[in-house]
């Protein structure tokens, strides 16, 4: 299946879920409570989504000046850009995805397996040099281990070496 029918579909199912959702919650704690209930929601998510920010932002720069590869943090970013997305979007089960994204044991646990269904069906390989790199012909061509010799030349040794 190629990108565009699936994106088109989860525009098109995802407002009819939560618009179901909409009617099933309105007509069990009434539309006001209901208005209420999606903006608390936003106003929590928000703020959570503040805190997780700001921490790995820390983390990120603590990794850069250590000069380690940040690779999961910016994954961790992602997670919490698309969360927060998510949780201003109005709606229940766009706010449930999207506190998955911010509650740290989750989105790790969301990153991992998305990265190694990704890694399974071929979206990417790990390079332990390189990070995560996108699978295509020029990065197979890059990875490819050139064997040879050298020496090391001092100006002490004889210099026919």
């Amino acid at each position: 299946m190629t990108k565009f029918p699936l994106v088109t579909t989860l525009f098109i199912v995802v407002p009819l879920i939560e618009i179901y959702l909409f009617t099933v919650v309105g007509a069990a704690v009434g539309g006001l409570s209901t208005v209420v209930l999606v903006i608390l929601t936003a106003m929590i998510g928000v703020s959570l989504l503040r805190a997780q920010g700001l921490q790995t932002m820390a983390r990120l720069q603590q990794q850069a000046a250590q000069g380690q590869l940040p690779a999961d943090t910016l994954f961790e970013g992602a997670a919490l850009l698309l969360g927060g997305a998510l949780l201003l979007t109005p709606g229940f089960m766009t706010d449930s995805i999207g506190f998955l994204c911010l509650i740290p044991v989750t989105r790790k646990s969301l990153i991992q397996g998305l990265l190694r269904y990704c890694m399974k069906n071929g979206s990417f390989q790990v390079n332990s040099a390189a990070g995560y790199a996108a699978k295509n012909e020029q990065s197979r061509r890059d990875n490819d281990v050139l064997e040879g010799e050298f020496r090391v030349k001092d100006e002490d040794k004889d210099p026919r070496l």
